[in-house]
């Protein structure tokens, strides 16, 4: 029996480290994605990064939960996981499509919770990718999933978890009512917020020393109006 358990035990880490593995394989590829956008494209769409493994208490209780006795790997999806905030939704569709061209990267499932919320508000893009994870024994296929959200989404979608923590999946009517009322206002946030640095893009670019002129230029207009006032009150 020791040595069953003894096996079990190794089993265990051995399948723990190739998530690991799998989940700096995807920080290591966004990073450069981001990384690019900055030096070539002198912009950043990336916000911040997380990443996690799920505790072998929670894949035991949802392997409970659904009745899956065996074959974990098979059976779930986000063992490993990895969220990216991103400043814009359009930043979104890019980083998705970004990730899934690589060509050692395989698409298994996508759901987009942005074009299709859940009925409680919540929203997100949610990708499952296999990604190759290299041993000394060959390369091992590991799923990780990832979610891609907005900064607004990612605030609603917290305060969203701890509620639910709370509440244990059972919060009371009018707060779901203000949630969902908080992630349609979170919609209007993002769909507004995207619409100005769409504007602000499309504006010419203006160099420090332009910038610096026009400044000198608006404080010298504000001073002589305040003298035109002193003025006009005598």
């Amino acid at each position: 029996m020791e040595e069953i358990s003894e096996h079990r035990i190794d089993k265990w880490e051995t399948l723990m480290f190739t998530y690991e593995s799998a989940l700096k394989e995807i920080a290591t590829k966004i990073d450069i994605l981001n990384n690019e956008f900055i030096k070539i494209h002198n912009y950043n769409p990336i916000e911040h990064v997380t990443s996690r493994i799920k505790s072998s208490e929670s894949i035991v209780k949802k392997l409970k939960r659904h009745g899956l006795e065996v074959n974990m790997q098979n059976c779930l999806s986000d063992i490993a996981g990895i969220r990216i905030v991103c400043s814009f939704t359009s930043d979104i569709y890019r980083i998705a499509d970004r990730i899934s061209s690589q060509s050692d990267i395989q698409v298994l499932t996508v759901k987009n919770y942005i074009a299709n919320p859940k009925p409680n508000g919540y929203k997100s893009y949610h990708m499952v990718v296999s990604v190759p994870v290299y041993l000394s024994t060959g390369p091992v296929n590991v799923k990780v999933e990832i979610q891609i959200r907005t900064i607004a989404m990612d605030f609603w979608a917290s305060l969203e978890h701890k509620i639910r923590y709370k509440f244990e999946g059972k919060a009371p009517q009018h707060i779901n009512e203000e949630l969902k009322a908080c992630s349609d206002i979170v919609n209007m946030l993002d769909a507004k917020m995207l619409s100005l640095n769409e504007e602000v893009q499309a504006l010419p670019k203006v160099g420090v020393e332009e910038q610096h002129e026009e400044n000198v230029r608006m404080q010298k207009m504000w001073e002589e109006n305040k003298i035109v006032d002193k003025l006009q009150k005598k």
